[in-house]
């Protein structure tokens, strides 16, 4: 998963590194084989795999790629939106962007030429060339830290924004999934989750996203999964559950709760509507 410096008020690359270098062998137990780890799309599916290839199928239409040249995913993780996208959307070349170099590496050993993985965070991004459409799943979470003003973190989106902009060619879109702000705020925060889970991470509110792009994107479609995202998190839930011989070889006692504690209390968030989970569809303003 992606994410800009300090300096842009987002989550740092120690702060990522904490949560997703931890072991991608222990991220194989419980995840499915695309290892993808964000929200599913459950509607007809009737397994985590099959749901999963149903959320990347959805982001790929929604940002209009499918048979594109060139491509980038802000946020990439282990590279399952980028296999997707070369091996059946018939993408010629996608980027992706994270700052774990434990998911660089597990990438790289595909020996995959149409795929670039680039250890670095959206604000260090320099494009080769402009790309045709921009997915981002599960990075925007991390684009702006609890301990700063909102009018800071509304700056930083902006940015975001503005740097998508400049590197889409004309009518692009990008396809953004983040979890968000539902009834809870930011006062009701879990501090297990700030500080143990994904520290230095705050979430934004729909109408957060709607003010940062505003004049640069125009939305034109939101969903609301969030139920997708409690079925989800209760699925990696009771994988976990199912291997933990194997995951407390892999990380021992104390990590294996703290996951166990995360998995439960995010999909009782969900359940209730505490958190929401957003998918977008955006579409580049182009100058007039």
């Amino acid at each position: 998963m992606d994410q800009q410096t300090v300096e842009y008020g987002g989550a740092s690359k120690e702060a990522i590194q904490h949560h997703y270098d931890l072991s991608n062998d222990f991220y194989a137990l419980w995840l499915d084989e695309t290892m993808t780890y964000s929200c599913a799309m459950w509607e007809g599916a009737s397994s985590l795999k099959e749901a999963q290839l149903r959320k990347l199928d959805h982001h790929i239409e929604a940002a209009r790629v499918r048979g594109k040249a060139h491509v980038l995913d802000v946020g990439c993780g282990w590279g399952g939106m980028l296999q997707r996208l070369v091996d059946d959307a018939g993408v010629e070349s996608a980027v992706g962007l994270t700052l774990s170099e434990a998911q660089a590496s597990w990438i790289r050993s595909r020996l995959d030429p149409r795929l670039e993985v680039r250890v670095e965070g959206w604000a260090q991004h320099v494009p080769k060339r402009k790309y045709d459409g921009i997915i981002s799943v599960g990075a925007f979470e991390h684009f702006a830290r609890p301990d700063v003003p909102k009018s800071e973190v509304i700056e930083s989106y902006r940015r975001f924004f503005s740097a998508c902009h400049g590197w889409l060619q004309s009518g692009g879109s990008i396809s953004l999934q983040t979890i968000a702000y539902g009834t809870a705020q930011r006062k009701d925060l879990n501090q297990f989750i700030v500080e143990e889970i994904f520290p230095q991470s705050d979430l934004p509110t729909l109408a957060d996203i709607d003010q940062a792009s505003h004049g640069l994107f125009e939305i034109e479609r939101v969903r609301n999964d969030r139920l997708d995202y409690a079925r989800t998190l209760k699925e990696w839930y009771f994988k976990l559950r199912a291997c933990k011989a194997d995951a407390l070889a892999q990380v021992g006692p104390e990590t294996m709760a703290r996951y166990e504690r995360y998995l439960s209390l995010f999909a009782v968030g969900f359940h209730t509507g505490a958190m929401n989970l957003l998918r977008l569809s955006l579409r580049r303003i182009d100058e007039r």
